[in-house]
C-alpha cells in the first residue's frame, strides 16, 4: 500500500455508504482525502473522524448536478494539497420501475447524477491531470447492466453508458491518465431509501438484509486499483456477494 501514501484523492457521494467507507479506508493507508457531497453535517462529521486518527482530509459541499461544483471540488484538492492524484466517482442513485410506467423524472434524476454527474466528474479532473500528466479516474458503476433484468432498464442504461465512455476515454489516452470501473452487486448501504417503487423498495430491502456485503470490500478494490505502479492499469472490476446469481 505504499502507492496509496501521500495521494491526493477526491470522492463523490461521500458522505455516506460506499463513498465514505472509501474515504476511510484510503485515509487509513496515508490518503489526503477530499470528500464532496450535498449533506454537510455528515461530511464534517467524517472529516473530523479521519483528521482525529492522524489523517488528512477537507471536504466541499457539491452536487453533482452541477458541473461548477465538481469544479470547486477538484480545485479544494490543488488548493488543500497541491495536486490531485485520484477521483472517485462514486455519487449515484436508483430509480427502479418498469419502463412502461414512464417515471420519467426518475430517469432524468439519474441521467443527471449518474450519467452527467460522472462526466462532470471527469471532466473537471482530466484538466487538472493533462496539466500534471498524470491522474487516475476511478467510476463506482454496478453490476446492473452486466446482467440486464427487468425494473432496471434506465438505471442500468445510465451504467453501461460510463463502461461504453470509460472504455473510449481508455483508448484514448496515452496512459498519462489512467481509468477504472468498479461494479458493485448488493452491498450494504442505505441505497434503498430514495427509490419511490414500492415493490422494489422491499425487495432491496430484502437483499441487504439476506445478501449484501460490506461498503468496505468495495473500499478494499478501490485501495487495490490505486496502488498499483504508474505503469499498471487496472481496466474492470465486479465484485459482488459470493451468493449473488
Amino acid at each position: 500500500m505504499q502507492n496509496i501514501k501521500g495521494k491526493v484523492i477526491a470522492i463523490t457521494g461521500a458522505s455516506s455508504g460506499m463513498g465514505k467507507a472509501i474515504a476511510m479506508e484510503l485515509a487509513k493507508n496515508g490518503a489526503k482525502i477530499v470528500l464532496g457531497a450535498r449533506r454537510t453535517a455528515q461530511l464534517q462529521q467524517i472529516v473530523e473522524e479521519i483528521n482525529s486518527e492522524g489523517g488528512k482530509a477537507t471536504f466541499a459541499q457539491i452536487d453533482v448536478r452541477n458541473k461548477a461544483d465538481l469544479i470547486r471540488l477538484v480545485n479544494t484538492a490543488v488548493e488543500q494539497y497541491g495536486k490531485l492524484d485520484v477521483i472517485v466517482n462514486n455519487a449515484g442513485i436508483s430509480q427502479l420501475s418498469r419502463i412502461d410506467e414512464l417515471d420519467i423524472e426518475g430517469w432524468e434524476e439519474m441521467i443527471d447524477i449518474n450519467l452527467k454527474g460522472v462526466l462532470y466528474g471527469m471532466a473537471a479532473a482530466i484538466s487538472v491531470f493533462k496539466k500534471q500528466r498524470s491522474g487516475h479516474i476511478v467510476n463506482i458503476i454496478s453490476t446492473s447492466g452486466i446482467k440486464i433484468v427487468p425494473m432496471q432498464g434506465v438505471y442500468a442504461g445510465t451504467k453501461n453508458a460510463i463502461r461504453t465512455i470509460a472504455e473510449a476515454f481508455r483508448q484514448e489516452s496515452d496512459g498519462t491518465i489512467r481509468i477504472t470501473g468498479i461494479s458493485p452487486g448488493v452491498v450494504r448501504t442505505d441505497f434503498a431509501e430514495n427509490i419511490k417503487n414500492r415493490e422494489m423498495k422491499t425487495i432491496i430491502k430484502n437483499n441487504m438484509e439476506n445478501l449484501a456485503i460490506s461498503p468496505a470490500a468495495i473500499a478494499n478494490a478501490v485501495i487495490y486499483t490505486i496502488s498499483q505502479p504508474d505503469d499498471v492499469e487496472i481496466g474492470d472490476i465486479v465484485i459482488r456477494p459470493s451468493k449473488q446469481n
